[in-house]
C-alpha cells in the first residue's frame, strides 16, 4: 500500500450559512478546497478514493446543510471525507467569498483536519 496526497480545489456550491441576521435568507457562494491523504492499494481506479463521490458529497453538505460557522462546516466536511474508503486524513478549507467585504476583506476561510478513527 502506498500513501498519496490528493488535492481537490475549487469545489463550488451555494448554501444558506451564517450567524448574522439575514445571512441564511438567500443562498451564498462557498468554495471548498480539500487535501486528502489516501491509501492507494494498486494502480487502478478502484484502489483509491472516489473523488467524484467526495466532491458530490461536499456539495451536498454545503447545499443541504445549515451552519452558523464555516469552522463547523469545515469540520463536518472533513468527517464526511474520512468516511470514504481509502481516505485516512482530510484537510478542508471552506471559503466564504465576500463575507467581510464591508471590512475591506475579499473573503473569509476556515479550515479543519480529521483523521480516520482506528
Amino acid at each position: 500500500m502506498s500513501v498519496a496526497r490528493v488535492f481537490l480545489s475549487g469545489i463550488e456550491a451555494h448554501g444558506r450559512h451564517g450567524a448574522r441576521p439575514g445571512e441564511k435568507d438567500e443562498p451564498q457562494p462557498f468554495v471548498v478546497d480539500l487535501e486528502l491523504e489516501v491509501d492507494v492499494a494498486a494502480d487502478h481506479i478502484d484502489a483509491t478514493a472516489d473523488y467524484r463521490g467526495v466532491s458530490e458529497r461536499v456539495r451536498d453538505v454545503v447545499e443541504q446543510g445549515s451552519f452558523d460557522l464555516i469552522e463547523t462546516m469545515a469540520g463536518h466536511i472533513a468527517e464526511v471525507c474520512v468516511a470514504f474508503d481509502h481516505v485516512t486524513t482530510a484537510t478542508v478549507i471552506v471559503h466564504k467569498p465576500h463575507a467581510a467585504s464591508r471590512l475591506g476583506i475579499a473573503g473569509v476561510a476556515a479550515g479543519a483536519v480529521r483523521q480516520r478513527a482506528g
